[in-house]
């Protein structure tokens, strides 16, 4: 009897941004199973992996999160049929990033001007001119200035920067810019486990300039571990249980030891200092310096035998040394200023890779060669450097990737321009090809022309003030001695307030509300309106904007979301319980799942609201029931449908907390005529939305598909992007 492949995501409420590395396993172990080092996501589960028909990767070009929930009505097909939702780190080159590191793409065109990618490696040129390290940093010697990254690059590839929307809460190390050719250089690597929060420090380690270790520090995480990834990071439960130092404890000491002109070191240094949540101006980054063409980028490990000569992240260890790679990217860096860019390029990096590459191939099919001859000889040589690319193992496995996109993406490396290619070429297209093949990429996007300058000229501001209108209510009239703190308490029963404001240019008082979560502002509606309030019977509602008029149909269809089903919100609660006493409180409960509790991510303090999820949507529909009216240590429980996808809770916080008007609003505002251009954006989402489900109707049964928006990083800042993933059911949706 043929198994259902289930797809299995404890996603909900966790808010924090899935990596590309994250993205990049569950792929793999999707295409490749338990072969090739592929193993579970540590995010999510794919049960029966091997009964997998395919795996189907959607990818909207240029497009982020906010264009989803800016025009979540048109994605009518979306968001009801994908049951895992997860913000995404922003990726500048999505095809490329989602082969992994060292992959070679050779673009094939085809008749119709799309494209298909096959694993063949791209041959280097003699010329030295056209290295890509000559290109960037040219052939002379230079001092290490000319290697630290500029403010554009360090946004451009994620490092945190002050005043970043992303960065609230961050700490600075203090140093300034005032860097010189003989500022000295730091090591810098840390290693993370996966918890509640995120992706948060387990382990630092910092070497000066001579490779002395200053600080190797276990880190206890402050949320919840959910997986330790001992693998990677060496990390066990019991190495922890006696660690007192904290984050803030780690920060406070790397600010005392850093001098003023201190450079840091370290191979993708952006996710060492993203989980330190620190900022510091200069850095060098050996994953950008020995630069290859197409974004791509070697590993550590490859760079350190390759260059060094040394040997690291030896499989017979547990682990990576965070002090052993902080050493290794340091004499990287030192040995690039040192020797100058030509040398560097002298040692024919891309070729030595690709040789490595083939000869690991190769050993897959040694039995296959007859003795003594050459190429088995080759094999006696020393072990590769480095594990194939994604493309290799597939191609091993005999799977054959697909890739198509159209026109006007050629940034990636991998899309040749054609100006008649059209999105609607490239389903027809896919619907031929993708059923014979078992990994396909799909690329479409709105146009030809680049749209993130829509995205930038406003995108962001309406989403923001939208947002901003849903989470505000108006409460009143009251007479005009009312008492403001009982007025205060019964709103707040509602759940967690953002802010609070008297509107006095009225005949008699009314109150501005602003919430934190949408949930709570539809509750107050919903419960309070025509109630009595400080000894007044009062009207509550929404702002009435032009942007607000299609509220009551997206708070319809939020609850419909097939993410929110299950899911209900419950408000009222006393910040004095702690989530192990809601566990109790709630344990009555018939197919509880999940319990998320809220925290203000400045002060980590919990809110007096949480979110349940149930295993079935009945059970949720009892709850409702049963929590309405019910009373916990002296307070009264409020509860209704979830509305916003557990991973929206950090967007939400941090746009309702970022500048621009708050608790500011008008009743009514002067109606603005729709801009061509919005309506004409309005037009091509839905039509896209309606190729996506032609695809996704067409797909056989047990095919993983993911949809992303891979998010934008231009100089105006940078957008998370969205993924939406599911296995294909008999009933043509996905599969929880």
């Amino acid at each position: 009897q043929e198994k259902s492949c289930r797809l299995s995501a404890a996603l909900l409420g966790e808010g924090s941004e899935i990596s590309q590395e994250q993205l990049h396993e569950l792929l793999k172990y999707a295409a490749l199973g338990k072969g090739h080092n592929a193993a579970q996501p540590s995010w999510c589960r794919i049960y029966h992996q091997r009964h997998l028909a395919g795996v189907v990767v959607v990818v909207l070009h240029e497009m982020s999160q906010l264009h989803f929930y800016r025009f979540y009505l048109q994605f009518k097909h979306l968001r009801k049929v994908f049951q895992h939702r997860f913000t995404l780190t922003p990726s500048a080159d999505f095809p490329v990033s989602l082969y992994g590191e060292g992959t070679n793409l050779k673009p094939q065109s085809t008749p119709q001007g799309l494209t298909s990618t096959s694993s063949e490696c791209i041959t280097k040129s003699s010329d030295l001119q056209q290295d890509p390290i000559i290109q960037r940093y040219g052939e002379k010697k230079q001092g290490l200035t000319s290697y630290t990254l500029t403010l554009e690059e360090q946004k451009k590839n994620d490092y945190p920067i002050e005043g970043s929307p992303g960065c609230k809460g961050y700490i600075s190390t203090e140093c300034d810019q005032q860097r010189t050719d003989s500022s000295p250089l730091f090591g810098l690597d840390c290693e993370m486990c996966l918890t509640a929060k995120g992706n948060e420090v387990t382990r630092v380690s910092l070497v000066d300039a001579r490779g002395q270790c200053l600080l190797n520090e276990l880190v206890k995480p402050e949320s919840t571990v959910v997986n330790y990834r001992t693998r990677f990071s060496g990390i066990t439960k019991k190495m922890l249980l006696p660690v007192k130092t904290r984050l803030s404890d780690i920060q406070t000491r790397l600010k005392k030891m850093l001098p003023h002109d201190a450079v840091l070191v370290g191979h993708s240094l952006n996710s060492d200092l993203q989980a330190l949540e620190m900022i510091h101006p200069s850095v060098i980054d050996t994953s950008l310096l020995f630069a290859r063409s197409e974004g791509r980028r070697f590993k550590l490990k490859f760079l350190a035998k390759a260059v060094l000569g040394k040997e690291i992240q030896c499989e017979q260890k547990l682990g990576h040394d965070p002090t052993e790679d902080a050493r290794a990217a340091l004499e990287l860096a030192q040995f690039f200023i040192e020797q100058g860019p030509t040398k560097v390029a002298e040692l024919n990096l891309e070729m030595l890779l690709t040789a490595e590459k083939l000869a690991e191939v190769s050993q897959n099919k040694a039995e296959l060669q007859p003795p003594g001859c050459g190429f088995q000889q080759q094999l006696k040589e020393p072990p590769p450097l480095s594990k194939p690319c994604f493309l290799d193992c597939l191609k091993v496995t005999g799977q054959e990737p697909l890739l198509l996109g159209r026109q006007g993406l050629d940034s990636s490396g991998l899309c040749q321009r054609n100006l008649s290619t059209s999105n609607k070429q490239i389903l027809q297209r896919a619907l031929e090809d993708v059923p014979l093949s078992k990994f396909s990429i799909i690329q479409f996007s709105l146009g030809p022309e680049s749209i993130a300058s829509h995205l930038h000229a406003g995108l962001h501001e309406k989403v923001r003030s939208k947002l901003t209108d849903m989470l505000t209510i108006y409460a009143g009239p009251f007479e005009e001695n009312f008492c403001l703190k009982s007025v205060k308490k019964e709103f707040g029963r509602c759940g967690p307030i953002q802010s609070l404001t008297v509107v006095t240019e009225t005949f008699q008082p009314y109150v501005c509300i602003q919430y934190e979560v949408l949930e709570a502002a539809q509750l107050a509606v919903e419960s309070l309106d025509g109630a009595e309030v400080a000894g007044s019977c009062i009207k509550v509602q929404r702002p009435v904007t032009a942007a607000m008029l299609d509220c009551n149909v997206l708070i319809e269809e939020l609850e419909l979301d097939v993410e929110n089903e299950g899911v209900i919100y419950v408000a009222g609660l006393k910040k004095s319980l702690t989530e192990t006493d809601l566990q109790e409180e709630f344990s009555q409960l018939k197919d509880l799942e999940t319990l998320f509790l809220p925290k203000d991510l400045q002060s980590g303090k919990h809110r007096n609201c949480c979110f349940l999820k149930f295993q079935k949507s009945q059970s949720a529909m009892d709850a409702l029931e049963a929590i309405n009216g019910w009373t916990m240590k002296g307070s009264e429980l409020r509860s209704r449908n979830a509305l916003a996808p557990g991973h929206l809770w950090r967007w939400i916080w941090q746009m309702n907390h970022s500048n621009g008007k708050q608790g500011k609003h008008i009743f009514y505002e002067k109606m603005e005529q729709l801009s061509d251009s919005e309506q004409d954006l309005r037009k091509k989402v839905k039509k896209l939305d309606h190729h996506i489900k032609k695809l996704y109707r067409s797909l056989q049964k047990n095919t993983l598909c993911i949809v992303l928006f891979p998010g934008v990083n231009s100089t105006h800042g940078s957008q998370s992007g969205l993924g939406l993933m599911g296995i294909k059911d008999d009933e043509g949706r996905s599969s929880c």
